[in-house]
């Protein structure tokens, strides 16, 4: 896609990854920026841990490092 003209480039085709890296090779592009806005709008809220929980500190310890783990397998995959 890279040698597409930016009116030619199809973001519903990308999945997130690709449309991500995309966007973040071509800042310009106001077009990319709110599709990957967009599709970032679209993700389900996915809540962690409430404030009163007791467990609160270690639900989002156990959140960040399978958002690292899965960061790793995806660099990794690329």
């Amino acid at each position: 896609m890279e040698n597409l003209p930016v009116s030619q480039v199809n973001y519903d085709l990308m999945s997130n990854a690709e449309l991500k890296q995309y966007f973040l090779k071509h800042r310009g592009n106001q077009t990319a920026l709110q599709a990957y806005l967009d599709r970032v709008n679209q993700r389900p809220l996915r809540i962690i841990a409430n404030p009163g929980d007791p467990d609160f500190d270690e639900k989002v310890q156990v959140a960040i490092r399978q958002k690292l783990e899965a960061t790793r397998r995806s660099d990794i995959g690329q």
